[in-house]
């Protein structure tokens, strides 16, 4: 977690968008002497906190799910889904459902809900 502020440097320093998003996604990448085939890290999710709570306001939503929400869709990106071609963005969206209905948490996407797509570096 952390504020608008630094969230903005972070997308600016590693997405050239000089802009603050809810959240970001950060490969691990290679890891020397990493073993063969051993669990390793996926890298790391970063949430703007002011972000999430004034967008779980604005939806009228939980801010916990909502959070829940941008840590699952970050985490899809560190196992290599996006949303740039719209035939992605649907798969990606449907697995994110599925993950959060899992969970007990409401479709982000359905018709009633007002929840954008959220933005995460892939």
């Amino acid at each position: 977690m952390t504020d608008d502020a630094e969230m903005r440097a972070l997308n600016r320093a590693w997405r050239g968008k000089d802009s603050s998003t809810n959240v970001l996604s950060f490969p691990a990448g290679y890891s020397p002497g990493a073993i063969v085939n051993e669990p390793r890290p996926l890298g790391d999710v970063v949430l703007a906190a002011e972000t999430v709570l004034a967008e779980a306001a604005d939806r009228d939503i939980p801010a916990a799910d909502h959070a829940v929400h941008l840590v699952v869709h970050g985490m899809l990106h560190l196992f290599g889904f996006d949303h740039e071609r719209d035939e992605d963005a649907e798969a990606m969206e449907a697995l994110e459902t599925e993950v959060l209905s899992a969970l007990g948490i409401a479709d982000p996407y359905a018709e009633d809900a007002q929840a954008d797509p959220a933005e995460v570096s892939p």
